[in-house]
């Protein structure tokens, strides 16, 4: 590698705030531009090929998670990325700080900002974590929220670009309920003309402002968004299939009957067998094992679940690059 240290942090991508506006946050990638969830994504490939360029490059610097719903995937890649980063976190548990129970929103994102660099909120609801953002003078980022998960859909474009060699016409299948996953793909797939097709059951249909923005986007990058009932139909000669539970944190109530309404919506080898052949298998994790995907083809040599999982390590790092400012 010919780069100098130096000749890296000069070529650093950021997020850069809004004139007027003293930080940047990552809450939605509808938020951000074309060119900078290419950025993004470039960033987060070199982070990912060259980490020990990076080491130390956030010492001094500190992260909150502030967490009200229980993580794998989240927790240990902004932990382990922060580390690797030099930085440290500090983990608030989802009964450590009881969010508008018992203290004000506004008042813990006041008090944070005094302490840390950056927070990052995984929460049930959009609204908190937007009031988070507007009361916090640090950057914000979502670590997932009840209408977008926008962490995993970089992730999941940084796989689909390395398997595939690009996005642009790429065609994805999505299977399954129109949630917070699908809602991310929906914005990053207009954003990077990525044709995207979902299949959902009637009454459980992507956000309708969400499908509109993407819609809007969609006609700037070429990508094509469509939503439709037939999983077949959605999958037939696709690139790449993707699925997430049928039940998301929060719906438990919901489990039983939302096993029966989705129960057509199984990825399995015989769907999958209306893809390409070398389609790809994404799953955002963790999965219902015999629910949205059989044991085939999730272990199977088509699925990149593994791939994708570490890829919420480098977009971490590349986020809190991207976000907190590095040492010179």
């Amino acid at each position: 590698m010919s780069r100098t240290i130096h000749d890296l942090f000069l070529s650093l991508w950021r997020l850069h705030p809004a004139p007027g506006r003293s930080k940047r946050d990552f809450l939605s990638l509808q938020d951000l531009t074309v060119e900078e969830i290419d950025g993004l994504l470039k960033l987060a490939l070199e982070v990912k090929t060259y980490p020990a360029l990076f080491h130390y490059t956030l010492a001094t610097r500190s992260l909150a998670l502030l967490f009200e719903k229980p993580s794998l995937r989240t927790r240990v890649t902004f932990e382990v990325g922060m580390a690797q980063l030099g930085g440290h976190c500090v983990y608030l548990a989802p009964g450590d700080i009881g969010l508008g129970k018992r203290e004000a929103v506004k008042d813990v994102a006041r008090n944070l900002a005094r302490w840390v660099n950056g927070l990052a909120v995984r929460t049930f609801s959009q609204r908190v974590l937007e009031e988070m953002a507007t009361e916090a003078q640090v950057p914000v980022i979502n670590a997932l929220s009840d209408l977008v998960h926008p962490c995993q859909a970089v992730a999941d474009l940084l796989t689909l670009q390395e398997h595939k060699g690009r996005l642009q016409g790429l065609r994805l299948a999505y299977v399954g309920d129109g949630n917070n996953v699908a809602h991310a793909l929906l914005q990053g797939a207009a954003k990077t003309g990525l044709h995207l097709t979902l299949a959902t059951p009637p009454g459980y249909e992507p956000n309708r402002a969400i499908l509109a923005a993407a819609e809007a986007d969609a006609a700037a990058t070429g990508a094509a968004i469509r939503v439709v009932r037939d999983p077949a139909e959605a999958v037939r000669d696709a690139d790449a299939v993707y699925t997430d539970v049928w039940t998301s944190m929060g719906q438990e109530a919901e489990a039983a009957e939302r096993r029966k309404v989705f129960a057509g919506f199984q990825v399995n080898a015989e769907l999958m067998a209306q893809a390409q052949p070398d389609a790809l298998f994404l799953h955002c994790l963790p999965a219902h094992r015999g629910e949205e995907v059989t044991d085939e083809v999730l272990d199977g040599p088509q699925s990149v679940v593994l791939h994708q999982a570490e890829n919420r390590l480098h977009v971490a790092k590349a986020l809190l690059l991207a976000l907190l400012e590095p040492m010179r």
